[in-house]
């Protein structure tokens, strides 16, 4: 019997051959006969329809990203106590696989600036992880961290910190709403006090300021010698939907709230009133302003304490609001929603 015969026909019934890819065997139709077993499989992991998916599933695809230190070119020696089989190893080749991974990971990094950037994106990926942040936001921060590391000095500075300083300035980027103490916090550091966050706030102004990214108006950073840039500039400002859209997420305001909240905001879009305030309490603000038009009630003390500012705060913003622009309210019988002019 020739190979192409062994392949495709049984020997005992020269039935057809059913292939199970889970176990690696080849077994007959009719009479259950496994022809051969342990056949390495050369195709790809899954059926798909589209080429993101059979991207994916393609073995040894080479992809490639920013948040490993060695852009995650080299292998891994994964943890465990069974062989290819599924059999359980005796200790000796247990302990003897458990230096070979040791060294494995050492080998891996050869000089202290590979060392701080391995624990800098370590620490990225774990604070993303636990925020529930987008991949997309990941790979920026990798590629800010980067950008920073090869044109200027990271030696000495927080782990941590300088982690958390990475992230929020990638979700400036993303815009993404992330307050600073909640990366801070997310971090997994056990002060209590604000250290911290000053720390973190101090090399998110180092960064935004020498990497040259504080506006769309000023020149972009130095070019590199090996990494890549940004390609744009960072608005340090993000839009205040972002604020009033968060606040009344985490609050559970009703969707007729936020909507009329962004109107208001649309309407009174101005630079002088926004400029040295704090957007979550402008966000706070026009929340509150728009429940009490639509009649829904929503305590100063509950806003205050979901966006971070105080009620004298809320209070003030209202006022400027308020004072600065006329507002006209047109109720329609037609339309529970009033409309401004």
């Amino acid at each position: 019997m020739t190979a192409a015969e062994y392949y495709t026909q049984c020997p005992e019934c020269s039935a057809n051959l059913i292939q199970d890819h889970s176990k690696g065997e080849y077994i007959c139709e009719r009479c259950g006969c496994v022809v051969m077993d342990q056949v390495a499989d050369y195709g790809r992991e899954s059926n798909s329809t589209d080429f993101e998916e059979k991207s994916k599933n393609t073995r040894a695809s080479g992809s490639t990203s920013l948040a490993l230190h060695d852009f995650g070119l080299r292998t891994e020696i994964a943890s465990g106590s069974k062989d290819y089989a599924g059999k359980s190893i005796d200790y000796q080749m247990a302990e003897t696989m458990n230096n070979i991974r040791k060294w494995h990971i050492r080998s891996r990094i050869v000089s202290p600036q590979e060392r701080r950037l391995s624990n800098v994106l370590t620490k990225i990926n774990e604070t993303c992880a636990a925020m529930s942040l987008p991949k997309l936001l990941v790979e920026t921060s990798a590629m800010l961290y980067r950008n920073f590391e090869s044109n200027y000095e990271a030696k000495g500075k927080s782990i941590a910190c300088m982690a958390a300083a990475t992230i929020y300035l990638a979700c400036k980027k993303c815009s993404v709403v992330r307050s600073l103490e909640e990366i801070v916090e997310a971090t997994g550091v056990t002060d209590q006090d604000r250290s911290n966050v000053k720390l973190a706030s101090k090399y998110y102004r180092m960064m935004v300021m020498e990497m040259g990214v504080f506006t769309e108006q000023q020149t972009p950073a130095p070019a590199a010698t090996s990494t890549p840039q940004l390609a744009s500039s960072i608005a340090v400002a993000l839009a205040i939907d972002h604020y009033i859209s968060k606040l009344a997420n985490m609050a559970k305001i009703d969707t007729k709230v936020e909507r009329l909240a962004i109107d208001i905001a649309h309407k009174t879009d101005d630079h002088m009133l926004a400029d040295g305030k704090a957007p979550n309490g402008l966000a706070a603000a026009y929340i509150y302003i728009a429940s009490m038009l639509l009649g829904v009630n929503i305590l100063q003390r509950d806003v205050s304490s979901l966006s971070g500012v105080t009620e004298v705060t809320i209070r003030n913003r209202c006022k400027d609001i308020l004072t600065c622009f006329k507002l006209t309210v047109t109720v329609r019988p037609s339309q529970t929603r009033p409309v401004f002019a």
